[in-house]
């Protein structure tokens, strides 16, 4: 029983792996590098996920950034696009 849970389990990772590598072929401008990503090295892993923590630092301090440049007198800009 434990075989066929563990093979069912294997089955859905490699399914999900699968999926998530068509979507990265996919997204313009995306690191197609990373398709291949689960065959790096702990230490590699571990860089890119200092790289990933990095953007999100960055991403989440340019949205604070932006939303403080819509807000004028107390008003929301209005985009006109």
């Amino acid at each position: 029983m434990v075989f066929l849970i563990q093979n069912t389990q294997n089955r859905d990772t490699v399914a999900i792996q699968l999926k998530l590598d068509e979507l990265l072929r996919g997204v313009v401008g995306a690191r197609t590098s990373l398709v291949d990503l689960e065959n790096l090295s702990d230490e590699d892993l571990a860089l890119l996920h200092q790289q990933f923590a990095r953007l999100q630092v960055s991403a989440a301090k340019s949205e604070q950034d932006a939303a403080k440049d819509a807000v004028v007198d107390g008003r929301e800009k209005i985009d006109p696009s």
